[in-house]
């Protein structure tokens, strides 16, 4: 099970939509789900709404709320796969708390 991580520039509409793709995650999708595994079991926070089997999406005021939860999350992270993870999507939050009406969308397997 993976979580890959795609920013768009509006809401994307079901199906493929290439045509609002600002920018994509594929290489850390098992890692991710690790690092979350703990907060989506308890429903803790933005993070925990994500669904590790299907899509969630984040406004740019819910993505700026979810990165103080991932530096709580890099505090206590020693895996360095999960690391590396957690900096990628925190980068892609930054990025849609800064783009006005974008949306990030966790795809889970």
């Amino acid at each position: 099970m993976g979580i890959e991580l795609e920013l768009h520039s509006e809401r994307p509409r079901k199906g493929p939509s290439l045509a609002t793709l600002l920018r994509g995650s594929y290489e850390h999708g098992d890692a991710l789900a690790d690092a979350l595994s703990a907060l989506v079991r308890h429903g803790s926070g933005k993070l925990g709404r994500v669904d590790p089997y299907g899509d969630t999406l984040f406004n740019e005021q819910e993505a700026e709320a979810a990165r103080q939860e991932v530096t709580a999350l890099l505090c206590g992270c020693a895996d360095e796969r999960q690391r590396a993870a957690l900096l990628d999507l925190d980068g892609l939050l930054e990025a849609c708390a800064a783009t006005p009406g974008s949306y990030l969308c966790f795809v889970g397997d």
